[in-house]
């Protein structure tokens, strides 16, 4: 029998390390009573009440959790559907139109932005939650597309066509066999985009009103006056809501199963 080499288990190990160390820094400074992050003053939940306590991060917290909710359920009814129709239909442009509909992946964030300035500046838009939903909901409409479409190639035919043989319309085959079907690629481009819309700086940056703020840009501008352990109690409070959601799927999956 050949010895196993270790290799691939200290490069996972390696891996794993690059990936949570700065997390658990993070974490672990939440708690330092220093105002200085380097530098260790003692165990403290000083920055937590502090947190707590400051209501601009919570109006902020409040913006990005709307604004991505909404441009995440907007981007899978459009995605959707554009994915939906672009199956049944026959055209010869399909292909240019599907790599058309996925350039906003492929663009700089940057570039993006700058041009939903000069759009909603051209249309006299008020800066604000209304052109934060818009731009959103526009760069996450090909992560919903992109998987819905994959899905919907691997679907078998003979089931829609058995719905239709047997007297359902088009309408009930979609909401009674495709949607279905497809329900698992939609959540998973909803988690997907509301991540994205949640994490986004650039974009947001661009096309924000003077009376609007989200989490990420509140955090950025406080980045230029120095981090402070409040901002690590607060991404050690996100991180702990993500890691209790992805449990809580796990939980509900493993119940399903």
């Amino acid at each position: 029998m050949k010895n196993r080499t270790r290799l691939p288990d200290v490069y996972l190990a390696a891996i794993l390390i690059v990936m949570f160390m700065p997390i658990i820094i993070v974490i672990i400074y939440s708690f330092n009573e220093s105002r200085i992050s380097s530098v260790w003053g003692g165990f403290s939940l000083r920055w937590y009440a502090d947190l707590f306590r400051d209501r601009s991060i919570f109006t902020a917290l409040r913006n990005s959790l709307i604004l991505a909710a909404v441009s995440s359920v907007a981007a899978a009814v459009i995605g959707t559907l554009g994915a939906v129709g672009m199956h049944k239909s026959d055209y010869k442009a399909n292909k240019a139109i599907e790599y058309i509909s996925t350039l906003p992946i492929m663009i700089p964030e940057i570039i993006l932005g700058i041009v939903f300035l000069l759009f909603f500046a051209l249309l006299s838009f008020r800066f604000g939650m209304l052109t934060l939903v818009v731009a959103h909901t526009a760069f996450c409409i090909p992560y919903i597309f992109i998987l819905v479409k994959s899905r919907l190639v691997g679907l078998d035919k003979s089931i829609e066509e058995a719905a239709k043989d047997l007297g359902a319309g088009n309408a009930r085959v979609f909401f009674d066999i495709t949607l279905p079907l497809i329900m698992p690629s939609i959540l998973s481009g909803v988690v997907l985009s509301f991540a994205m819309s949640f994490d986004d700086v650039v974009i947001s940056t661009f096309v924000t009103g003077v009376n609007t703020n989200t989490l990420p840009l509140k955090i950025y501008t406080q980045l230029k006056t120095g981090v402070t352990p409040k901002i690590n109690a607060l991404c050690s409070l996100i991180f702990a809501v993500t890691v209790l959601l992805c449990i809580v799927s796990m939980y509900l999956q493993k119940r399903k199963d």
